[in-house]
């Protein structure tokens, strides 16, 4: 039997028994409150690779009394059944013999080949698990467990992404693409149908075909899905999805009245609304471009409101903060001003104003804010 190199066996061996400690402790002390991520793989000699952007658990909050008993024991679980998998490939490395220089890649060999038996078999609070051991690693300041677990994570990222429909993998492919004429161009071949296409580096890849609308309606899921929690855990994803969602619907042509871009937004949101107001009364420049990049990176009025997180979206205002000073008119209150729902406030205000043939200097001037909102978020994405 060939002999493992010692610091993987390490690393494998302490996630293992990180895991399996943590199994059979009851859930108050197994259980910390933990912070959705989407950690970047780093593994060893491999290139860091961009998470599909399939959404993290939320998480359990600070208050462990106010935890729910049924996210626990999917976390347990979960636990469980990656116990299972890095036993797996433990037994599978201590058969092989290999040199340090292909470390790396025996690794995400192992993980393809144990997660690609069990990904329709695993837990819902696999992936939960995932992330609270990797936040163990990560304080526990072991690099080398923590690049393991997130070799682990993006091997069931990968199977899950190849079980999705067509139109999900597509934002997955644009998500990953950093330069827009390429991000273009890889719309315009989807849209044309898909195949089988050289990159940039004369690699072969495929890329399936799907529906434009389909594509810009995903990515306004998943913004809806992170926008609406208390706290947004990834900012740069947040960003890359709007900036996919506004360019497929460009490519679709129908322009700011197309139809197709209706989703059943019938009320304009109090936050975005009362932010946009303060902007149509300031003239564009440096000062106001500050002002969005501030609240689009989450300061001001897009902070996260997280001491009041667990207060539920009918809590009462304690201060009057409606338009123009004037009390809300809901009487709730209004969340934090958020990238997607802005760009769609944005938008529908401009629509409505070209419907009406009303188009002036405030066109203009929500010309200039879109624009130049869409910018900050490009260079907030890549």
């Amino acid at each position: 039997m060939a002999i493992l190199p010692l610091s993987l066996s390490h690393s494998l061996t302490s996630a293992l028994s990180a895991t399996s400690s943590g199994i059979g402790r009851p859930v108050a002390r197994l259980l910390h409150p933990r912070v959705p991520s989407r950690p970047t793989v780093i593994c060893l000699a491999a290139p860091p690779k961009v998470p599909v952007p399939i959404a993290s658990p939320a998480s359990l909050g600070d208050d462990p009394s106010k935890w729910d008993p049924a996210e626990c024991d999917a976390l347990l679980r979960g636990g469980e059944q990656v116990a299972s998998v890095l036993q797996e490939m433990l037994k599978l490395m201590e058969d092989m013999e290999m040199d340090g220089s292909f470390e790396s890649l025996a690794v995400e060999l192992i993980a393809q080949g144990v997660i690609g038996k069990r990904v329709d078999e695993m837990e819902s609070g696999f992936l939960m698990a995932l992330d609270y051991m990797i936040q163990l690693a990560e304080k526990d300041s072991d690099n080398e467990r923590k690049s393991l677990l997130e070799v682990v994570k993006q091997t069931v990222l990968d199977h899950l992404t190849k079980k999705c429909p067509p139109h999900v993998q597509v934002v997955g492919l644009l998500c990953q693409t950093e330069k827009k004429d390429s991000r273009h161009e890889l719309l315009r071949r989807v849209a044309a149908g898909g195949g089988v296409f050289k990159n940039d580096k004369g690699l072969k890849c495929q890329i399936p075909g799907a529906n434009l609308n389909d594509i810009a309606n995903q990515a306004d899921d998943l913004l809806e899905s992170m926008e609406s929690r208390p706290t947004i855990p990834d900012r740069k994803l947040l960003a890359r999805l709007v900036i996919v969602r506004e360019e497929a619907r460009n490519m679709m042509g129908g322009g700011l009245l197309d139809e197709r871009n209706d989703r059943g937004f019938t009320t304009l949101p109090e936050a975005e609304v009362n932010f946009l107001s303060k902007l149509v009364a300031l003239k564009p420049g440096k000062a106001l471009e500050r002002m969005i990049k501030d609240v689009m990176q989450g300061k001001a009025e897009g902070a996260d409101n997280i001491e009041n997180a667990n207060a539920g979206p009918d809590s009462k205002l304690d201060h009057l903060t409606g338009i123009s000073g004037r009390g809300s008119v809901t009487g709730l209150k209004p969340r934090p001003v958020r990238p997607g729902m802005f760009l769609e406030t944005v938008s529908k205000v401009l629509g409505g104003i070209y419907a009406n043939n009303t188009s002036g200097i405030t066109a203009q001037h929500l010309e200039w804010v879109h624009q130049t909102t869409l910018k900050i978020l490009q260079e907030m994405a890549f």
